[in-house]
């Protein structure tokens, strides 16, 4: 009840006239909307309140792929405008393409928080610029009907990983970058820093001989040298 005379105190109430110089200056800065829009003293509310007094209305259109807007400015005027219709998942905000590519290919390799930290390794950003992290990346698979990764889909696909793959020949990481670089293992790694992925059918009958390496070897029993032939 209290509130409700406020607010008819405040309606029965005369504004107070303003002064010559006030007038002016208001006379000024409705002249160049454009100064008032930006000037470092608006707020995301005075923004809001130039838009209600400048704009009569917007008569929005789907046609096709496209929305056609009509904007009824005071005074008079329209203005047309044609914008693209945003796709399922999509908004401004969209990760680049190459970087959206990424998180397709890398969710068949890795879950949410693994991704997140390639991304960043990579330096990949979201589409505010942000960092990634794991509930970004599940954000964005969800919004482009990528399915989260599942324990076991590498093997069920033949793949292995480099740990794997050092595991079955019984050598060292080293060693089976090694052989993937000389061609006898052909691998797939879809960034630098990612996963390889490392068809297993190519360890069957694979001999791994010991030779020199071109960096010193080590102590570790387990380090085996190769001669690529």
């Amino acid at each position: 009840m209290h509130l409700e005379e406020q607010l008819a105190a405040l309606d029965s109430g005369q504004a107070a006239a303003l002064t010559a110089e006030e007038r002016a200056r208001l006379m000024t800065l409705g002249a160049d909307v454009e100064a008032l829009w930006h000037h470092p003293g608006a707020t995301a509310e005075t923004r809001k309140r130039i838009l209600r007094t400048i704009i009569v209305e917007i008569v929005a259109k789907v046609v096709g792929e496209t929305i056609e807007l009509v904007i009824h400015w005071q005074g008079g005027d329209h203005t047309r405008l044609s914008v693209a219709k945003s796709r399922t998942g999509q908004h401004r905000w969209g990760a680049d393409a190459e970087t959206g590519d990424l998180i397709r290919a890398l969710a068949r390799q890795q879950p949410d928080a693994g991704i997140a930290a390639i991304l960043n390794r990579a330096g990949r950003r979201t589409g505010k610029g942000n960092t990634w992290t794991e509930a970004r990346v599940r954000t964005f698979r969800n919004a482009h009907g990528i399915a989260v990764y599942r324990a076991g889909e590498q093997a069920e696909r033949g793949e292995l990983t480099l740990e794997q793959t050092a595991e079955r020949l019984k050598v060292s990481k080293m060693t089976v970058l090694r052989l993937i670089g000389s061609g006898t293992l052909q691998a797939r790694q879809v960034c630098k820093g990612a996963p390889w992925a490392i068809p297993e059918a190519q360890l069957t009958g694979l001999e791994v001989r010991g030779v020199p390496s071109r960096r010193p070897v080590t102590q570790d029993p387990d380090q085996r040298t190769l001669d690529f032939q």
